[in-house]
């Protein structure tokens, strides 16, 4: 599945030490404040919670290219993702998206251009969490 990768699979994730598992990273735009990376996760790779502050506007847009992976935000259930899925992520709130368990994904990560944005990095999703989604 990695050689078919439809931008290129990138490099180790600069960012590895906010995952569990391995992902890889290739930056495929940047213009002013918008950042468009291509990001791949081997099967069972997750990045821990994170939150994209802004105080007006940000947030971050993915579309989802390869495989299958999971979505969650904070306080709700996971959601499933295929290909062609789309995710809006709105500023401030707490999320994770990652591979299922058995699947590499791959999903197009857009930075939406924000006042002040910041990316906090929070705690990793636990194994228990993780290996209960269906």
């Amino acid at each position: 599945m990695a050689e078919e990768i439809l931008f290129g699979k990138g490099e180790e994730n600069p960012f590895g030490e906010f995952f569990t598992g391995q992902s890889y990273l290739k930056l495929l735009a940047q213009e002013g404040e918008v950042m468009v990376a291509n990001v791949t996760f081997e099967p069972g790779c997750r990045n821990n919670w994170h939150i994209h502050h802004a105080d007006e506007n940000g947030g971050q847009i993915l579309l989802v290219t390869e495989g299958e992976g999971w979505y969650q935000e904070f306080g709700r259930d996971a959601r499933k993702l295929k290909v062609g899925d789309v995710v809006c992520i709105p500023p401030n709130v707490k999320h994770w998206h990652g591979a299922a368990k058995d699947s590499w994904f791959t999903h197009i990560a857009i930075e939406v251009p924000g006042t002040n944005p910041e990316n906090e990095w929070c705690e990793e999703v636990s194994d228990e969490e993780y290996l209960n989604l269906e």
